[in-house]
């Protein structure tokens, strides 16, 4: 049983760090109770780490190759851990943001070492279960987020989504120290920094701007300079990466139509997937009254259907990409639609059966996507393919928060507007999306709070079918995109199938970079 430390070691710490994305989910009306946060404060508590998390994983592996995988897969756990403790103790929400985007730093650490390390340790049948063990692990770490948080919050407090951590990463500092060898990578690379730090200005830019402009104002100087920021950073960063003799994201590799169909599917999974987990946990507990568990138990169906089929998709997924995929895809497309039928008489029971079927997408797709884009590129580029594919699933997740958000809000206050009744319908939806729902119903006089009470739950339900037919629609077209262009590869090229993992394979992550 020796041989399969390494794997916990590796699992232990992926399952941390995905659970981290989705954990807050739950948590997020207490905080605003506690800290008093805005729509746009409890937003950056998500985006802050899952932008952090996307943004240094491009390059993370390039560092690691030359100073070794292990030493920071190690340091990443150290840095996460203790920004999990300044999470956890934050007096403000300004300083829970800035803990966030420190643990996100340290969770790059972390999941940008992940593949090499395994690939390192096992191969052939071992590395098929290993594989298909540690793709269970990110479908039912972030499915699982929800609950946890759940529980947490309610039986102790929304602190303890943080404190929980500690222990656990504990426990993996040691298993990684006991079990898990160094690897490094071949030859001495010239780090691109350039490209690191245009990649993580385009995307904050982009994701600030999106958030802003849904409380600011879409024409505002503010928000105009974000949204010009990004488009440089963007331009800089294609720039960067075509004359860099060793890039973090080699762009040549998009002529491949399955590189670039792979690519589609991890940036629209996670936000059409998780990004309006957010919106239904505020629904739940600020309009329908739900207690935090109560509200985790309405999202738990979404994990049991990912485990179901997770593992079995880890173990023949990457040799069918169309099929689980682009089906999952759809299937978490079809989930999403499910549940967009909302309305003042709703309850969170109207989720479950979406819910399911977008786990069954959930589980589907996420342990086949990094070997199915491994196998889409010479063996050489294996390390950095892992990277950008990890890359594209957080930053679609951050975009998905933000994008949501303007959708979420802006339907909000059309609804309140329509009615007319409300004398600041911007206002009440700022307030509203922010988790104050029971706030501005109790400061009414007593006989409108009824009226204002259903209005809310009207306008509530029109903005989640909103973000939830969008989120169909984006799982939609990237299904569409992965069928049409994916073919299964081998060696590189697109035109033979792949071989199972064995010693060729091996061989070939063994060389592969991981930056």
């Amino acid at each position: 049983m020796r041989k399969w430390w390494p794997l916990a070691a590796i699992c232990l710490g992926t399952f941390m760090l995905l659970l981290d994305v989705t954990i807050v989910t739950v948590a997020l009306p207490a905080m605003a109770t506690d800290l008093g946060t805005s729509l746009s404060e409890l937003e950056w508590v998500v985006d802050t780490y899952a932008l952090a998390l996307a943004a240094l994983l491009l390059g993370v592996g390039s560092r690691a190759d030359r100073i070794g995988r292990r030493k920071v897969y190690l340091v990443g756990l150290v840095v996460f851990t203790a920004a999990s403790v300044a999470c956890a103790v934050a007096p403000t929400a300004g300083v829970l943001i800035g803990a966030r985007a420190v643990q996100g730093i340290g969770a790059a650490g972390m999941f940008g070492t992940t593949i090499a390390l395994l690939g390192m340790h096992y191969g052939g049948r071992d590395r098929g279960v290993a594989f298909a063990v540690w793709g269970a692990t990110n479908s039912v770490a972030a499915a699982a987020g929800p609950l946890v948080g759940g529980l947490l919050t309610q039986y102790l407090d929304w602190r303890w989504i943080f404190f929980v951590n500690l222990p656990v990463c504990l426990a993996a500092v040691a298993m990684t120290l006991l079990s898990v060898r160094e690897s490094k990578g071949q030859g001495r690379q010239r780090a691109d920094v350039l490209g690191t730090v245009a990649f993580t200005v385009a995307s904050g830019a982009l994701t600030f701007g999106l958030i802003r402009a849904h409380s600011d104002g879409w024409t505002t100087p503010f928000t105009l300079g974000l949204f010009g920021t990004a488009a440089v950073a963007l331009a800089l960063f294609v720039v960067a990466e075509t004359r860099h003799e060793h890039p973090v994201l080699d762009l040549s590799l998009f002529r491949r139509p399955s590189f670039t169909g792979i690519m589609t599917g991890a940036l629209f999974l996670q936000g059409a997937a998780f990004a309006y987990l957010l919106y239904e946990s505020l629904w739940m507990q600020s309009v329908l009254g739900y207690e935090p568990v109560e509200a985790g138990l309405y999202l738990l169906p979404m994990c049991a259907s990912a485990f179901v089929v997770s593992a079995l998709a880890g173990r023949f997924g990457p040799w069918l990409p169309r099929a689980t995929i682009g089906g999952g895809l759809a299937l978490i497309a079809l989930g999403s639609a499910m549940q967009a039928g909302l309305d003042a008489g709703s309850s969170g029971g109207s989720l479950v059966a979406g819910l399911v079927v977008a786990g069954l997408g959930v589980g589907l797709v996420t342990p086949s996507l990094s070997a199915a884009a491994l196998a889409t590129v010479p063996p050489e580029r294996g390390g950095m393919v892992g990277g950008a594919v990890n890359t594209f699933r957080q930053l679609g997740f951050a975009l998905g928060i933000a994008v949501f958000g303007v959708i979420f809000q802006s339907r909000i206050e059309s609804v309140l507007r329509a009615d007319g009744g409300v004398p600041d319908p911007h206002g009440a939806a700022v307030a509203l999306s922010g988790g104050q729902a029971r706030s501005v119903v109790a400061g009414l006089p007593e006989g409108d709070r009824d009226a204002m009470a259903h209005l809310v739950r009207e306008a509530f339900a029109s903005g989640l079918n909103a973000v939830l037919v969008v989120a169909a629609a984006l799982g939609a077209v990237a299904s569409l995109v992965v069928v049409a262009t994916v073919r299964v590869p081998a060696g590189g090229t697109e035109q033979r199938r792949p071989a199972p993992p064995g010693p060729a394979a091996d061989a070939a992550l063994e060389t592969g970079k991981s930056g």
